[in-house]
């Protein structure tokens, strides 16, 4: 099955490249933005966002190494933050799908890990987020062929995904995302 949905830790993912919720300006957000600059080497990535990439609008993407991840590479789709959803959210949020599995493409990645983007911080809605994000892939794998995981990690996002796909793989336990919650986002985090 070349597309699974599976609850884990972005930074753990045993692929080619995983994908980054980045900010449009070379800045380190909360949530997977600040946890992937923190498993891949936190100065050494900001400092090559900065000296080599710079600015890129929502609905982007772009390429990094993956220095100390396992991940080979890393590619960040610069994410729409959610402004009530009339102001072209959707295409951005598509867009940044649809990018990154491209620039995957043209450096022959094999396997690619995507959390739910902009579902956090960027305040995008899980529900319309995940329906998003399994269209694009679907549509993407008709044509082409790669492994893709999509990566959830708190309570709604895994119930949501268990919706979708009933055997949802479960690779951590749910102290060790309350835990990494609390640490991400600077506050104790229920799951439900």
């Amino acid at each position: 099955m070349p597309f699974k949905i599976v609850r884990n830790d972005i930074t753990k993912m045993n692929t080619e490249a995983i994908v980054n919720t980045a900010n449009d300006h070379a800045a380190v957000g909360t949530g997977c933005d600040s946890a992937i600059y923190n498993a891949a080497g936190y100065e050494e990535l900001l400092k090559y966002r900065k000296e080599k990439i710079g600015f890129v609008p929502e609905g982007e993407a772009f390429l990094t190494p993956g220095f100390h991840l396992q991940a080979n590479y890393i590619i960040h789709a610069v994410s729409p933050l959610y402004r009530g959803g009339d102001q072209g959210e959707e295409e951005k949020l598509r867009s940044c799908y649809r990018k990154s599995l491209q620039i995957a493409k043209e450096n022959h990645i094999k396997s690619i890990a995507f959390p739910l983007i902009s579902t956090g911080g960027f305040g995008y809605p899980k529900e319309e987020g995940m329906r998003i994000a399994a269209d694009e892939i679907h549509a993407f794998l008709l044509e082409n062929e790669m492994l893709i995981y999509l990566v959830v990690f708190d309570g709604q996002s895994t119930r949501l995904g268990e919706k979708l796909y009933s055997d949802l793989e479960t690779y951590i336990d749910r102290n060790y995302v309350e835990e990494k919650q609390a640490e991400e986002y600077g506050l104790p985090c229920i799951i439900s």
